[in-house]
């Protein structure tokens, strides 16, 4: 009866895992774009002058000058190009920090230097598109 189990489980095992190889050969070959080319679009706002200075998520002081930004899932590190769909202004940032600023709607939250880069500093408040770098 265990051995029966043991059996039965292996079989199961081999039959997820070629599923699961499958529908990602299937996904190549059909060229669906990813989310890094896509894009998300959403909110974006920028950090207060206040938190110059202070300790991010990631163990980094966060820099009002620095071209940095806090999101709420992806790893700190990732690059993004972040895209002011006002006035298709684009810069660079890296995610270091984590933010509470979903209840809100936004998502992301980008340093100081770089939201005046992207023209925002006077609304507060855009609406940008992120795309991850490699």
């Amino acid at each position: 009866m265990k051995q029966a189990f043991v059996s039965m489980l292996g079989a199961l095992l081999i039959l997820m895992c070629t599923t699961s190889e499958a529908a990602t050969k299937h996904s190549i070959a059909t060229n669906k774009p990813s989310a890094a080319k896509v894009g998300i679009v959403g909110m974006a706002s920028f950090y207060a002058k206040k938190f110059h200075g202070r300790f991010t998520a990631s163990g980094q002081r966060y820099d009002n000058n620095g071209f940095t930004a806090a999101h709420g899932r992806l790893p700190f590190g990732t690059k993004l190009k972040v895209t002011n769909l006002r006035n298709k202004r684009s810069v660079v940032v890296t995610v270091n920090d984590r933010g509470g600023f979903h209840a809100y709607g936004r998502i992301i939250d980008l340093s100081r230097a770089a939201a005046k880069e992207l023209g925002m500093i006077s609304r507060g408040t855009a609406k940008v598109k992120l795309e991850i770098l490699k």
